[in-house]
């Protein structure tokens, strides 16, 4: 039985497969639609979602299964002060695989040492969120066409941003990627993404501020939101949500081949203006999403071997 609680516990190889499978997903979904008949998910979310929770209820739907769980703590015996551990002793009586969120980092590596079926992690706190990061590499693969050879613009809240820090990870193990990381200093990488993982993997990467400084040199640009619910002091959110607005007028500076994506939900930092922009692709990307969930339930479930 295997979890995926980190973009790490898949080996490149294994990655490639997972997003072949993908792509045959995209391409023949009438294949696939039974191969999960009597399967159920389970869907724990501590804390609120639109696009993950319900990608994987349609991914496992698409597949045939069905779908149980909470879309909220307070819906949930964490209400009445049952752990992590115990939730999903009681959760593997009910259903074949999890997909777990919580606000807590580490929740769903807790909760899969207990786990008697497959975990899934899908967001815990700021830490990681593998499967965003599958959906990123799927978008990137599909429309580029590779995973190396890039330069990568990260852009907003790269302190707090889990999606930014697990793209980072499964990146660097590509060949010839380079990273510009666009922020205000108060919202800079973590020191030890920072240190332990660029600077020590000698991965080539650089830290401005302006966008505009940036956009000129990207195979890539990697929006992200200011995100209220990490930040201790509203006075702070306030002053920094606004901090990058990407419109028509920064879009003219980037390459005609450059693609935008964003884990989504936007708030203020891509202009409506952008989305008729066809390097614009964050709801396409929203979409392979679906059919990602769909291969690493396959995979997980040893339907479809990686």
């Amino acid at each position: 039985m295997r979890h995926l609680i980190s973009p790490m516990d898949f080996s490149v190889e294994e990655l490639d497969r997972l997003l072949h499978l993908a792509n045959d997903i995209e391409k023949y979904p009438e294949k696939y639609a039974h191969a999960c008949d009597g399967k159920t998910l389970a869907t724990c979310f501590y804390e609120p979602s639109t696009r993950t929770r319900l990608s994987f209820e349609a991914a496992m739907l698409n597949l045939g299964g069905r779908v149980l769980g909470f879309a909220d703590e307070a819906n949930s015996s964490a209400a009445k002060g049952e752990s992590v551990s115990d939730t999903m002793r009681v959760i593997s009586c009910y259903a074949d695989i999890c997909a777990m969120r919580h606000p807590k980092e580490g929740a769903p590596l807790v909760a899969s040492e207990k786990s008697a079926i497959p975990v899934i992690n899908a967001g815990d706190g700021g830490h990681q969120h593998p499967t965003q990061t599958l959906t990123d590499l799927l978008t990137i693969y599909s429309l580029k066409g590779r995973l190396d050879n890039l330069t990568i613009g990260l852009c907003g809240d790269l302190k707090f941003g889990r999606t930014v820090h697990s793209l980072i990870h499964a990146l660097i193990r590509y060949p010839n990627i380079r990273f510009v990381l666009i922020s205000p200093e108060e919202l800079r990488v973590p020191s030890n993404l920072h240190d332990e993982v660029l600077v020590r993997n000698n991965i080539p990467f650089k830290e401005v501020v302006r966008l505009e400084e940036a956009i000129p040199e990207l195979d890539i640009l990697y929006m992200t939101r200011v995100q209220r619910e990490r930040f201790f002091n509203e006075e702070d959110y306030i002053r920094m949500k606004d901090f990058y607005i990407l419109n028509k007028e920064k879009m003219e500076l980037a390459p005609e081949d450059m693609l935008v994506l964003h884990p989504l939900p936007r708030v203020n930092e891509i202009s409506v203006e952008v989305d008729d922009d066809p390097r614009a692709v964050y709801f396409k990307q929203a979409q392979y999403g679906v059919y990602v969930r769909m291969a690493l339930i396959l995979t997980l479930l040893n339907i479809a071997e990686v």
